[in-house]
């Protein structure tokens, strides 16, 4: 039996990351998002989460503290990625490269008939970058 359905929407999702100002220029080159606040530790005045913008209403807080990126090869329980809707993924691609960042696999067509392409951020984060396609299982909900 379906219950009542609790949660309007994912909010935000949080990175602890090892180098802010690296991360920071990931995220504004290759991908065009924008810090929009910072909050200092309410303990230690320290700097302590960083907000980027994904859209309307969905952020990526990035955390001070990193020590260690995870580009160890293996699939670790918990976290996989993150994935962004794109309008064109061969665009955004290209786009990526430009900014003088990587592509971990370049554009193709996934089992689920969207196009995507996969990078990672400074530290280690996989992050799929997607294009709906209206033939996806997706689709219908977008």
């Amino acid at each position: 039996m379906k219950g009542e359905k609790m949660v309007k929407m994912m909010t935000h999702m949080a990175v602890t990351v090892v180098n802010m100002e690296e991360t920071l220029q990931f995220y504004e080159a290759a991908l065009g998002f924008h810090k929009i606040f910072e909050l200092s530790h309410p303990e230690t005045g320290d700097p302590w989460i960083v907000y980027i913008q994904i859209c309307k209403g969905q952020f990526l807080e990035l955390f001070y503290g990193g020590t260690k990126t995870d580009k160890q090869p293996g699939e670790p329980a918990g976290f996989s990625h993150i994935c962004f809707a794109v309008e064109d993924v061969e665009k955004t691609a290209q786009h990526v490269v430009k900014a003088g960042y990587e592509l971990e696999i370049p554009p193709c067509r996934g089992c689920d008939n969207n196009m995507q392409t996969w990078i990672r951020d400074p530290n280690g984060v996989r992050i799929e970058l997607m294009q709906i396609s209206e033939e996806s299982p997706h689709a219908a909900f977008m």
